[in-house]
């Protein structure tokens, strides 16, 4: 089924859901030919298609503010340490979840537009501002925590900038994806919880455990930026390619 008979149509099939591999279908094209077969990614996207079917009639630009404000409140208990790091790695997962659900509510019932594209990908961002926020309240160093979050946005900012250069396409799937930095961060505040109070060579071991995951997320950025920006490289650099001017 055509993504644009979904936009024009409203709900697929006259009210029901689309089926999984037609949602996988659907999500890929929105998300410029992205691979599904992933099994981080087709996991995610199965586990969010799965709950979004009971939740149809909820509007995803609701899910999708639910999503920034319980990520934003994981920032609070981050910062009060002890075992409220746990509460926060799960309000940063279940934040993670919020955010493919709205898009399984959007894409599988064809309610899916350019607005609320756009509105997630913002979303997006913005959530992944409250994970650095709260892994630096948990403890991380302050520039380890920039580092964390710059390279949450920046391969992101590249694909929207390609894009802009006429590249049309996703590109690969690489090893720093939204679900990976969801994943690393909640993984690095549990941990940080169920050690607290607890002091490895002189260092308390929350404090060890998040800047631990951060320096760990900050890798995989690094090496997910390089895998992107090496297929960017031939991508932009092809025969007949036509630099598109824009602002800096």
């Amino acid at each position: 089924m055509a993504l644009l008979s979904l936009v024009r149509t409203g709900r697929p099939g006259g009210g029901a859901v689309l089926s999984r591999e037609e949602y996988l279908d659907a999500w890929s094209r929105w998300h410029g030919g992205a691979d599904t077969q992933a099994p981080l990614v087709r996991g995610w996207l199965s586990l969010a298609h799965t709950l979004a079917r009971p939740l149809a009639v909820l509007p995803p630009v609701a899910v999708t503010a639910a999503g920034a404000v319980v990520a934003a409140a994981a920032v609070p208990p981050a910062a009060a340490g002890g075992t409220w790091l746990v509460v926060a790695g799960l309000l940063v997962g279940l934040s993670g979840l919020l955010d493919s659900l709205d898009g399984a509510l959007a894409i599988g019932t064809g309610r899916a537009s350019q607005r609320g594209f756009v509105l997630d990908s913002v979303v997006d961002r913005l959530t992944e501002a409250a994970y650095a926020a709260a892994l630096w309240a948990a403890g991380t160093p302050g520039w380890l925590a920039v580092c964390f979050g710059a390279l949450c946005w920046l391969p992101d900012y590249l694909r929207a900038r390609a894009g802009q250069a006429g590249v049309h396409r996703t590109g690969p799937i690489s090893l720093w994806e939204r679900p990976t930095r969801v994943a690393m961060t909640a993984l690095a505040l549990v941990g940080a919880g169920v050690v607290s109070g607890i002091e490895v060579a002189g260092v308390d071991g929350a404090s060890l455990v998040v800047t631990t995951g951060a320096a760990v997320g900050v890798l995989l950025g690094a090496l997910g930026t390089a895998q992107l920006g090496r297929w960017l490289r031939g991508e932009l650099a092809g025969p007949g390619r036509v630099p598109v001017p824009g602002p800096d």
